[in-house]
C-alpha cells in the first residue's frame, strides 16, 4: 500500500483541538483537505505528521508550539490612538481588525487591549502560544 511522502498531494480530513480539548477547526463541515506537501500552506507540524501516513488510516497527532504557529511574538503587540480608529467601531477585547498594507496585502489583527484613549492591537496568530492536537484521517494520495 502507498503511504504518503514528501510533494504528494493528499486529501485528509483533521480536527484541530487544543490541549484543553477546545475544537478550532474541523473539516467535517467542509469535506477534506486537499493540499500538495512542501507547498508552505500547512504547519510544519500538520505536514511531518501525514508523511508515512496510508489511505484510510486515522492518528492523533500532537504538535508542540514550535512546529505550530510558534510563540507569542511581543514585538507584533501594537498601540493604536483612538482617533486613528474607524469612527464606526466600538472597540472589544476579541474583535477582529483587517489592516491593510500599501502593496494590498490584507493583515488579520485582534484587539488585545482597549484603554481610555488607545487600542492594543495583536498581529500573532490566534494559535500563536498553543500546543495543538489534531486527529487526522487519510482519504486520499493523489
Amino acid at each position: 500500500m502507498s503511504k504518503v511522502k514528501a510533494n504528494d498531494t493528499v486529501s485528509v480530513h483533521y480536527t484541530g483541538k487544543l490541549t484543553n480539548g477546545d475544537v478550532f477547526d474541523s473539516s467535517a463541515a467542509r469535506g477534506p483537505l486537499e493540499v500538495k506537501l512542501g507547498d508552505g500552506m500547512l504547519i510544519p507540524g500538520f505536514e511531518k505528521g501525514l508523511v508515512g501516513m496510508e489511505v484510510n488510516e486515522k492518528k492523533t497527532i500532537s504538535i508542540p508550539k514550535e512546529e505550530a504557529y510558534g510563540e507569542v511574538r511581543e514585538e507584533l503587540f501594537q498601540v493604536v490612538k483612538n482617533e486613528e480608529l474607524p469612527q464606526d467601531i466600538k472597540p472589544e477585547v476579541g474583535m477582529g481588525l483587517v489592516a491593510s498594507s500599501p502593496d494590498g496585502r490584507e493583515q488579520q489583527l485582534r484587539i488585545a487591549e482597549v484603554k481610555e484613549d488607545h487600542i492594543v492591537i495583536d498581529a500573532n496568530h490566534p494559535l500563536a502560544g498553543q500546543d495543538l492536537i489534531f486527529d487526522l484521517e487519510l482519504i486520499e494520495i493523489k
